[in-house]
């Protein structure tokens, strides 16, 4: 192994202590503090849409573990050159450390509601990969045919016969195997801080508090699911919770302790409410089916899902509160101080919006807001489903822009009506004769009407509508189709219940969600 390799090697090593040890610093001064989360948050904030867009396509909900893994590749790649120029000059190897720390306590401080302890992690870290590196790099030298192997066999007196050469071969070995054990105990003990670390802060009261909730009674139940809602071969009609769709902005999900919460109402209204956890508790609750969307769901995509929510009516917390004339947007903000903003007319003309704290009968996930998040049927998350909301705020339109807008979004966002073909699948195959089309439409707070389906540009055909349970949901249909052998086309659109059928035209999901009819390729044998 060259010299420089282990050089650059040490430097990674170095960078994996800073990392490793940053995150258990950061269970002290609050995890958006780790400089590898704080640094991918300013990423996350600053990303042209363009480019988010590209990543929730490419990677879908798991956008955020990719946006972590190529920000650790790009450490790697800077802290492998930081130790190969460390051994030419070790003032510019602490300077480059240095620009790790200052990066890193810039980002931290600029997170939401920044602790004055939150450039502690990233200075803590560099501190201790600048140890670990002169220390690793000393190893290397011994390890290597440099000034430590010259001198080595000076000792030898440069023997030349076989006995002193294989002393000085097992030497060598010696200490390369020296050099590679201490970069593995090194390397082992960084990841077991930083999965320790960020195991600490996962696990902190809040998973145990949620533990502990118990969900109050709701005033209005929902009746048991009607027989036929499920279409066999489609998507389930209620999304579990471990698989529903997640995309937000958060690269950790926030740990909020529902002791500790309170939501504020205030700004444009006559009178301003602050509610405790327990006084939102005790308030009249309701369960409501309702189907959520994300703006960035592709045709056929599958940034959607359908869930069983348990929260107390918004519209009742906004007449309490009583909105001033001209207030036209309701801005909600999250404990990180992600921003959404709805118009006030949709939250208060009767749809079930909701400050929801149940999903499927469990307290809400933490990765889906807990202790309470907004849910607004035939509004884009974006622009309504603020998870972990602890501040709403009566606005104007024309006075504030939520986050995504200035980004390239609009700032209303309605559901557009939309459907998906689940079965077959895409490029499958199937025996001649009937084979069964079926899957989801869906036009929140309009409701489905009709579904046809196309094969090969022929003409359209109404497909049977499964039942469901209100018009905030989405809905299963099928069709039975005979096919024919050959290679074919089928494409499916959906009118709402307004009798506007979806169009064909293709738009991207950028700036107010995506349109266009769902087309796959199917073999029949």
């Amino acid at each position: 192994m060259k010299q420089s390799v282990r050089a650059g090697l040490s430097g990674v090593a170095a960078a994996a202590v800073a990392v490793g040890v940053a995150e258990v610093v950061a269970v002290l001064t609050g995890p958006l503090s780790a400089p590898l989360i704080a640094v991918g948050g300013v990423v996350v904030d600053n990303v042209p849409a363009a480019v988010k867009d590209f990543g929730v396509q490419v990677f879908g909900v798991h956008d955020k573990t990719a946006l972590i893994v190529g920000t650790a590749i790009l450490l790697a790649l800077y802290a492998y050159g930081i130790g190969v120029v460390a051994r030419r000059s070790w003032a510019v190897a602490l300077s480059g450390i240095g620009l790790f720390a200052a990066v890193g306590v810039a980002a931290a401080l600029t997170r939401h509601d920044a602790g004055i302890f939150a450039w502690l992690p990233s200075v803590v870290g560099a501190a201790l990969a600048a140890w670990v590196l002169r220390l690793l790099l000393e190893r290397a030298e011994v390890a290597g045919d440099t000034t430590y192997g010259k001198a080595r066999d000076e000792a030898h007196g440069k023997a030349r016969d076989e006995a002193h050469g294989k002393a000085r071969d097992d030497a060598y070995g010696k200490d390369r195997r020296g050099f590679l054990k201490a970069l593995g105990i090194t390397v082992g003990a960084a990841a077991v801080a930083g999965f320790g670390g960020r195991w600490l802060t996962s696990r902190q009261a809040v998973t145990a508090a949620r533990n502990d909730v118990v969900l109050p009674a709701a005033r209005q139940t929902v009746a048991p699911l009607p027989a036929g809602v499920q279409v066999p071969g489609v998507t389930p009609y209620v999304s579990p919770n471990k698989n529903f769709y997640r995309i937000d902005t958060a690269l950790i999900p926030p740990q909020i302790d529902p002791a500790t919460w309170q939501l504020r109402i205030h700004g444009m209204v006559r009178n301003p409410i602050t509610l405790t956890w327990e006084q939102l508790l005790q308030r009249p609750m309701v369960e409501r089916y309702v189907t959520l969307a994300c703006v960035s769901n592709e045709v056929g995509g599958d940034l959607i899902g359908n869930a069983l929510w348990l929260g107390t009516p918004v519209r009742e917390l906004l007449e309490e509160a009583g909105p001033l004339p001209g207030a036209d947007q309701v801005v909600q903000r999250a404990v990180d101080g992600w921003t959404c903003g709805s118009p006030t007319s949709a939250l208060m003309d009767g749809r079930d919006a909701l400050l929801a704290v149940g999903m499927n009968g469990q307290p809400l996930p933490i990765d889906h807001g807990f202790p309470v998040r907004m849910v607004v049927p035939g509004l884009y998350g974006y622009v309504s489903a603020c998870k972990w909301i602890t501040e709403i705020e009566l606005s104007r339109f024309s006075d504030f822009d939520a986050y995504w807008v200035p980004r390239g979004w609009s700032q209303q966002a309605p559901i557009k009506t939309g459907s998906r073909i689940d079965t077959p699948r895409d490029g499958g195959r199937r025996d001649a004769g009937t084979v069964v089309v079926g899957g989801v439409a869906w036009a929140q707070h309009r409701g489905i009407k009709k579904v046809e389906v196309q094969v090969d540009d022929g003409p359209w055909a109404e497909a049977t509508l499964a039942a469901t349970v209100s018009s905030d949901t989405w809905r299963e249909w099928s069709w039975s189709w005979p096919a024919t052998p050959g290679e074919h086309s089928l494409r499916v659109r959906a009118t709402d219940g307004q009798g506007v059928t979806q169009t064909s035209t293709p738009a991207p999901p950028a700036p107010d969600g995506a349109a266009g009819w769902h087309q796959i390729s199917v073999g029949i044998e």
